[in-house]
């Protein structure tokens, strides 16, 4: 039986039999093998689709991403509680809730945020409560989870918001001035990008993009 999924999707079955896995070069495609006895009981004869987008998706996505950076760093307990999160949240996925309130899925969470706050970074409408009600949390559980990592989620928006200025302000041929930085990544003027900007990189923008230029 050949099953085919559309991109933006995920589809999850239970593997009785030798499978092959057919994948288009154009699209990122990650295929993940779960143990069966953790989830036979929720898959068996009845696989589960759904988009790649939703909450519980891009919280396990997130999960992965950090675990197979930091696997070689990993003590055998790290590893073994990093296995129980992944079975924990493809659980999630496949019942479309996890729990938010689980010490275990904090890094992951917090992780996800990320993920989606770099992909709005110009995007006005970019906050705390704009990303917690897209993974359908609420702004207190996102910010218990930024509380592990000495980090606020606004100060980490900020943050990335001038990296990404600082990059295209010192990009070759870059004709880019501090005003439309400043409204690009949308600080409140001019005035206060530069002093957010002094304060991360001990120099105005003008003299960061001479000295790298």
């Amino acid at each position: 039986m050949t099953r085919t999924s559309r991109p933006g999707t995920y589809f999850m079955h239970h593997v009785v039999t030798e499978n092959h896995f057919h994948t288009t070069p154009v699209i990122g495609t990650r295929i993940f093998i779960f143990p069966g006895d953790a989830l036979r009981h929720l898959v068996a004869g009845k696989p589960r689709t759904g988009q790649a987008t939703s909450p519980t998706a891009q919280i396990l996505m997130a999960h992965t991403t950090m675990v197979q950076r930091t696997v070689s760093e990993l003590s055998p307990a790290g590893a073994h509680a990093s296995r129980n999160a992944l079975l924990e949240l493809a659980k999630g996925l496949i019942l479309d809730h996890f729990d938010d309130c689980e010490p275990a899925f904090t890094p992951a969470l917090a992780q996800a945020a990320k993920d989606l706050a770099d992909a709005r970074l110009t995007d006005a409408e970019l906050s705390p409560a704009a990303i917690a009600a897209q993974l359908h949390v609420s702004v207190r559980t996102l910010q218990r989870a930024f509380a592990s990592v000495d980090e606020s989620f606004s100060a980490y928006i900020r943050r990335r918001r001038l990296e990404e200025a600082a990059e295209a302000l010192t990009a070759s041929g870059s004709r880019l001035s501090v005003s439309e930085a400043a409204a690009l990544w949308h600080f409140t003027d001019s005035s206060h990008f530069i002093r957010a900007f002094k304060k991360q990189y001990r120099a105005t923008p003008a003299k960061f993009a001479r000295r790298l230029t």
